[in-house]
């Protein structure tokens, strides 16, 4: 019997993949469509895939905002709702590919994987890797053994899961690890080989129903808390990157603790891999310290992945408890 042809859908949101020179500055900037990223991967043509093309934005990836990921996953949404479309792949700017991959897992409820991929190299530069980021994508994407797995990240011919995804380095190919537990799986021959089994997904949240800020302070040495008190009453939410496994100088202690009594603030650390520990110190400034003035623990999620939890759930409508109920279930 011959297989049912598999359908992915490309929206393109711009990045380097997509640039090209300006005459007018000499810079690169996003310029190409969802079309012409197609039109240089002629392997796809082979691949037995149907894959279709959609213009969500062009613009660099530090450029993106919360409302351009919210109409995003709309898109994704009614997408997948209507069935037929065996995966979809997202092309951006790598700046902030794990952002958007951690954010659009949390609001993607369906079996069908969604991949996102950019490019280190643009499209001026000799080895280029956005068709070949691309044309490995469309393959995860369309991939049963993938069904199932959430949001994931691919480049270089890996895959990771949106939870675990690090850009580790601003210019090498191999920029994309997962420090924690490695890749999900890799693209060989054209084909997925799972590398273990797939990874857990995360909360589900719903659609952004009010605005919200949420505020992201990283704790350093000799920090006298001096720009902490500029967030009072700046912010619906604050997430802290403490150093190591959870702590913070003891003069932060009483404006964090007198912050935590208005809204939720979130205990991470800035390190980015390993948990924030919740009961091994118990000096002040302590995770223990913290943790019992108020302060949520965010649990293995980086100080990034907890401030985009954390604006998901306060733009939600959700209060105090589902705060702490939903870092509990996701931070472990």
């Amino acid at each position: 019997m011959t297989e049912p042809v598999r359908s992915v859908l490309v929206l393109s949101l711009g990045g380097t993949i997509a640039m090209t020179t300006d005459p007018a500055t000499g810079g690169v900037v996003p310029a190409l469509s969802a079309r012409e990223l197609l039109a240089a991967v002629p392997a796809l043509a082979a691949s037995g895939i149907d894959v279709r093309v959609r213009d969500v934005r062009r613009l660099p990836g530090a450029s993106l905002a919360f409302d351009d990921l919210a109409e995003l996953s709309a898109v994704i949404a009614a997408e997948l709702d209507c069935g037929g479309t065996d995966g979809v792949v997202v092309t951006q700017g790598t700046d902030t590919i794990e952002e958007t991959a951690f954010l659009l897992g949390l609001r993607h409820g369906h079996e069908q994987p969604v991949v996102v991929t950019g490019a280190m190299r643009n499209p001026t530069l000799p080895g280029a890797d956005g068709p070949a980021n691309l044309h490995a994508s469309v393959l995860a994407a369309a991939a049963p053994a993938l069904r199932g797995a959430g949001c994931l990240v691919v480049l270089g011919d890996e895959v990771h899961a949106a939870r675990a995804v690090r850009k580790s380095h601003t210019t090498s190919p191999a920029a994309f690890t997962s420090p924690s537990c490695g890749p999900v799986a890799r693209i060989v021959e054209n084909r997925v080989r799972l590398l273990g089994g797939l990874p857990p997904r995360g909360v589900l949240i719903g659609p952004p129903v009010r605005e919200a800020r949420v505020g992201l302070y990283t704790v350093t040495l000799g920090d006298d808390g001096v720009l902490l008190d500029a967030w009072q009453g700046a912010c619906d939410g604050l997430v802290v990157g403490a150093l190591g496994a959870g702590h913070v100088p003891e003069r932060l202690v009483g404006p964090l603790a007198r912050l935590a009594s208005r809204v939720p603030v979130v205990l991470a650390s800035r390190i980015g891999n390993g948990p924030v520990l919740s009961g091994t110190y118990g000096f002040p400034g302590s995770e223990r310290d913290l943790l019992e003035r108020g302060l949520i623990g965010a649990g293995d999620l980086g100080p990034h992945q907890a401030r985009l939890l954390l604006h998901a759930l306060l733009a939600h409508g959700s209060d105090g408890p589902a705060v702490r109920e939903a870092f509990a279930a996701a931070g472990g």
